[in-house]
Order: C-alpha cells, then sequence, then structure tokens
C-alpha cells in the first residue's frame, strides 16, 4: 500500500539475536534446550501443585500462576524466535506484531503485579499469622488473581494500540528477536515522542507500584522477623519468603537494567537483546528451580511422585 512517496509496511522483519550464520544452530540448541526446561519446569511446577492437598495454601496457588504466566510469557516470544534461527523468511506479519506484542507486554506486567501479590501473603502469613487464613481465603486470593491479570492485560491493550496507531512507512526492519515497544518507534515514520513519554509514564507506574508493594511487603517482615527471639524461629520465618525474594530481585533486577541503566548507542541494542533474552526466557527457567531448590515441601512431594513411580 503506498500513502505518498512512503509504502505502508505491511510486515515486519526481525534481525533475531544475531546475524552471524554460523551462530544460529548453536544458539538454536542452547535456547530450545531453555525453553524445554520452561515449559517441564513450569508445567511440572502447576501439576506438583494440584495433586499434591499440602500445597493447596495461598502461596502455592500465586506459585500456580507464576509458572502458568512464565510458560505463556515464554510462548509469546521463544517459538518464533526459534523459528528464525533455523529460517532465512524472519518476517512475521503486521498483525502477528501486534499480537506478539499485546501478549509479551500483558504477562510480563500481569508478573509484575503477581510478584507482588506474592509479596502481600507473605507479609500477611508472617506479620499476620493468627488472622492469616481468615484474611487470605480462596475466594480472596482468587479475587486478587483475577485483578492482576485484568489489569495486565488491560494495559497491554492499551499500550499496544497506542504503538500501532503510529505509521510505519519506511524501513520494515525490526533489530530484535521480537516485537517490543523500542525497536518498533525506531521504525515509525511518525513523530514518536509522545508515545515515548507515554510508555516511560506506564512503565514508572507499574514498575513503581509494583515494586513498592514488594518493598513495604518486605520492610515489614524483616521487623517482624527481627523482633522473633529464636533463631530456628527466624530462620524458619525468613525461609518461607527467601524463594520469592530470590525470584523478585532477579525479576526486577533485570528490568531495572533494562529500563534504567542504557549503554553506549553503539551497543544499545546488543545490549538490549543480551537483556530481553534474561528476562523473556530465562527468569521463567530460573523460577521453578528457585522454588523446587529453594522449597522443602516441593522438594518433598517431588520425592514422594517419583518414589510412588519407582515403586510401581
Amino acid at each position: 500500500m503506498v500513502r505518498g512517496n512512503h509504502t505502508t509496511v505491511t510486515e515486519f522483519v526481525l534481525m533475531g539475536f544475531t546475524d552471524g550464520p554460523e551462530l544460529q544452530l548453536p544458539l538454536f540448541v542452547v535456547f530450545l534446550v531453555i525453553y524445554l526446561i520452561t515449559l517441564v519446569g513450569n508445567l511440572g511446577m502447576i501439576l506438583l501443585i494440584k495433586v499434591d492437598s499440602r500445597l493447596h495454601s495461598p502461596m502455592y496457588y500465586f506459585l500456580s500462576h507464576l509458572a502458568f504466566i512464565d510458560v505463556c510469557y515464554s510462548s509469546s516470544i521463544g517459538p518464533k524466535m526459534l523459528q528464525n534461527l533455523l529460517v532465512k523468511d524472519k518476517t512475521i506479519s503486521f498483525s502477528g506484531c501486534f499480537a506478539q506484542l499485546y501478549f509479551s507486554g500483558a504477562f510480563a506486567t500481569t508478573e509484575c503485579f503477581l510478584l507482588a501479590t506474592m509479596a502481600y501473603d507473605r507479609y500477611m502469613a508472617i506479620c499476620n499469622p493468627l488472622i492469616y487464613t481468615a484474611i487470605m481465603t480462596q475466594r480472596v486470593c482468587t479475587e486478587l488473581v483475577i485483578g492482576v491479570y485484568i489489569y495486565g492485560f488491560l494495559n497491554s491493550v492499551v499500550q499496544t494500540v497506542l504503538t500501532f496507531q503510529l505509521s510505519f512507512c519506511g524501513s520494515n526492519v525490526i533489530h530484535h528477536f521480537y516485537c517490543a515497544d523500542p525497536p518498533l518507534l525506531a521504525l515509525s515514520c511518525s513523530d514518536t515522542h509522545r508515545r515515548e513519554k507515554q510508555l516511560l509514564i506506564f512503565s514508572a507506574v507499574n514498575l513503581t507500584g509494583s515494586l513498592l508493594t514488594v518493598f513495604i511487603s518486605y520492610v515489614c517482615i524483616l521487623f517482624s522477623i527481627i523482633k522473633i527471639h529464636s533463631s530456628q524461629g527466624r530462620c524458619k520465618a525468613f525461609s518461607t519468603c527467601a524463594s520469592h525474594l530470590t525470584v523478585v530481585v532477579i525479576f526486577y533486577g533485570t528490568l531495572f537494567f533494562l529500563y534504567l541503566w542504557q549503554p553506549t548507542a553503539g551497543n544499545s541494542w546488543k545490549y538490549n537483546k543480551v537483556v530481553s533474552v534474561f528476562y523473556s526466557l530465562v527468569i521463567p527457567m530460573l523460577n521453578p528451580l528457585i522454588y523446587s531448590l529453594r522449597n522443602t515441601e516441593v522438594k518433598a512431594t517431588l520425592r514422594k511422585m517419583i518414589e510412588g513411580k519407582e515403586s510401581q
């Protein structure tokens, strides 16, 4: 389609992680292993929580949704990236790019606020143990999760529509391995200053809002743990939130480097690709490993399932 002297873009070309042909196959193998571990680990975590009644508590209910979001988030990016490492035609349709931007943004935002919800759950469990079960009922937990999903998906609708209202009538080569806002804005032939400000405001609100909830929750948890007299009691209280705190530090630390620490202009695209791989593929792989290795109840359930299969 022609508009003036420009051709309106109907598809995009994803440059991928690297343009070196000698690296395509090794990277495909590495990312395929990461993606498969992500699927097996997170789906296995969901299965463990479902089959063992001892894991039917608010903490594990939220954890099962974290595992589900990680599977969906990786699947919104991983398969297309793996395909592009094997084929010469690295195009993605306009609607396909819209869908990828929407779903990746929706699941990323949802994960931010689910981690904040999980921090609030740990605050209630440690700081208010006597009323914890009365407050964190199944209904309350379900409403919190539904609210997180609704906000994440509505936020992504607004963000994606605002980006695709811009005109794309020049180059269609995206210097990334998936459709993301910054490389798309770089291709637009519209004035993107307003959209860049909108993106900055949305990102700041989402990150600040969710991180502030996490921070306040853990400050209260820290003071509660300090008040516990026995060292055994302090260790037990801390162990219930150690896995979540590890996940939070890795997740928000990566986002901090992505949005707040920018390298020189010449290396910015390479830097963004590396960081994006980490939070879109590596972190979803690490989450179930962190929870399974640091959580005695999950390890006990996994051991029970393995021993049950061996005895059959």
